[in-house]
């Protein structure tokens, strides 16, 4: 198991760069700190190791820009306005600071839609598998120029997770501004840094707050491990890390804090898509028996389904739910959600009256679903 991240373990990271640590609260690119990071990106190129860059920060640069009011966010308008503007001032500023280090930046601007949909999800693993053999650093953001709301990630820190699992990286580091995840409210003195989480689990999100300290980020702790959540159950480690120090990457290696979320084994590549999916369509509701199955190892048989929520179509992402009202599963549906509720605690043989065909057998099977 990776327990740290040096050459030898993560040949390939994800360092995803919040907005209170590239922007200052006036709106001011931090580029004395900038540099020092980028420093820490090329000394590591150099090692061998492949670097992919979330970068957030152009939402707040646009609107120092344009002179819009709460940095930008007063409106959904007003984000995709300050985004335009200042999507070509981030991107500009990698550019140069990475050139000066002898390396090139490549920028990818994505939605939520576009690591949703398996071909387009393809297509960004293409890319960045193209990319990174050429020896380029890859520099992602959201597109918040045309996301609306129902097709944003709303933070980066989901999308770092994301973007590991699209290009295959080992190991992830959300730079925020905290050493990472404790115990309790970190103003608390009280409060003990968490070294290691092996789970993301109920006892862990206990600890969270839920806000960004900043005030400038959409994200906060609880986005962060989301994020951990969506990237261990892909077999990619993560670790939440302060980035207020200079040369943070380097400070990492010479034993500063941070949290390391331990990444899970098992699983492939499909299934860690699935498993990641922010947008899912519908559920389906599953008794004790078909839960019991599941866990085991089968397909979701109609028999041991009692109910069907959402509008979905086959294909769509759905979750699975016990009768306590747990997500057991996620998975791929077979059926459209209205036939789906026509055979509900159904058995095998009465599949083909009900619905007038010869159907598929499951609901969801085994091979297009992962446990939660």
């Amino acid at each position: 198991m990776v327990t740290h991240l040096t050459l030898p373990t993560c040949p390939l990271l994800v360092v995803k760069v919040g907005s209170s640590l590239l922007v200052e609260a006036d709106g001011a690119v931090r580029r004395n700190w900038l540099e020092t990071l980028v420093a820490d990106i090329a000394d590591r190129r150099r090692a061998g190791q492949k670097i992919v860059v979330v970068s957030s920060g152009a939402i707040a640069l646009g609107a120092r820009r344009l002179g819009f009011d709460k940095g930008g966010r007063a409106s959904l308008a007003d984000a995709q306005a300050s985004a335009s503007v200042g999507q070509i001032l981030l991107s500009g500023i990698w550019s140069e600071l990475l050139a000066a280090q002898g390396l090139t930046a490549a920028q990818m601007l994505v939605t939520l839609d576009d690591l949703e949909d398996r071909r387009r999800y393809l297509n960004i693993t293409a890319t960045l598998d193209r990319l990174l053999g050429a020896g380029a650093v890859p520099v992602i953001n959201e597109n918040d120029s045309v996301a609306t709301e129902e097709i944003r990630f709303g933070d980066n820190d989901r999308l770092a997770a994301r973007v590991a699992q699209a290009a295959s990286a080992q190991g992830v580091v959300l730079l925020s501004d905290v050493d990472g995840l404790y115990d309790r409210d970190p103003r608390d003195p009280q409060a003990q840094l968490v070294p290691e989480v092996a789970r993301v689990d109920g006892h862990v999100r206990i600890m969270v707050t839920g806000d960004s300290a900043s005030g400038m980020g959409s994200g906060g702790m609880a986005s962060k491990l989301d994020a951990a959540d969506i990237a261990t159950r892909a077999g990619i480690g993560l670790a939440i890390a302060s980035g207020l120090r200079d040369h943070p990457l380097a400070a990492l290696d010479a034993g500063a804090p941070f949290t390391w979320f331990c990444p899970r084994e098992g699983g492939n590549a499909r299934k860690s898509w699935i498993g990641g999916r922010l947008s899912v369509k519908g559920s389906i509701g599953v008794d004790a028996g078909a839960a019991r199955a599941l866990r085991g190892g089968a397909s979701l048989l109609p028999a041991g389904a009692t109910g069907v929520r959402g509008e979905f179509r086959r294909g769509d992402v759905i979750d699975i739910v016990t009768a306590e009202g747990e997500t057991l599963a996620r998975g791929l549906s077979e059926y459209d959600a209205a036939d789906a509720a026509r055979i509900c605690g159904k058995r095998s043989g009465e599949l083909e009256a009900i619905l007038g065909a010869v159907p598929r057998q499951v609901l969801v099977h085994r091979d297009q679903m992962v446990l939660l």
